[in-house]
């Protein structure tokens, strides 16, 4: 269920703080385990590491990424591929 339009985004003010100070073109990067922020137009630009339960994954953001939420971008699960045997063979023929 999304967010009420009443309401507006979830915008972490601690974290727009962080990014105001730094300077444009600056490669810190910024520390995140709110994955349910929203990503605003002051962040383009920047590195932030957003926290997947195990590590922080560095995620530069770009401007198509305004608007979606941080944690889109850093995967919690890893996929290790299907199969077995079959799946061995067919893999070793390409």
């Amino acid at each position: 269920m999304s967010r009420s339009l009443k309401k507006g985004p979830y915008i972490n003010e601690r974290l727009v703080k962080k990014v105001q100070n730094l300077k444009p073109g600056d490669k810190t990067i910024i520390k995140v385990w709110d994955r349910a922020a929203t990503i605003t137009p002051e962040m383009v630009g920047f590195t932030l590491g957003v926290h997947n339960g195990r590590q922080h994954t560095p995620v530069y953001v770009v401007e198509n990424m305004v608007g979606h939420k941080l944690g889109e971008f850093s995967p919690t699960r890893k996929f290790v591929s299907h199969g077995g045997k079959l799946a061995k063979d067919q893999k070793g023929k390409k």
